[in-house]
């Protein structure tokens, strides 16, 4: 399965950006992001601010934060959302451009 920055030009030419959040501090997300050559926006979210509003599950016994996959439209509707059951619980980029296909013939 080809992870998200394997395919972010793919996600470019769909009009769509990546936004991932992280539980770390700033400067160790910060340092992760730059280590990994992310092409994409990674935010620090360590006091789960954001996982809330979104209704991140955190279980701590599965390692911590569960997968959260959102497509959120330009007028900041979640049109599409997979919460994932395990670290593995992750819909492939197949599966999000497919999503995301439908929205642009939709919006068009």
């Amino acid at each position: 399965m080809a992870r998200l920055r394997e395919e972010y030009q793919k996600f470019i030419d769909r009009n769509t950006e990546i936004i991932a959040l992280g539980p770390n501090s700033p400067a160790a997300f910060q340092q992760f992001w730059e280590d990994e050559g992310i092409p994409f926006i990674g935010l620090p979210d360590p006091d789960h601010s954001v996982a809330r509003v979104y209704r991140q599950e955190v279980n701590l016994f599965k390692l911590g934060r569960m997968p959260l996959n959102c497509v959120v439209d330009k007028k900041g509707y979640i049109r599409f959302a997979h919460y994932g059951k395990s670290m593995r619980d992750i819909p492939t980029n197949t599966d999000l451009f497919q999503v995301i296909d439908e929205l642009n013939k939709s919006s068009a």
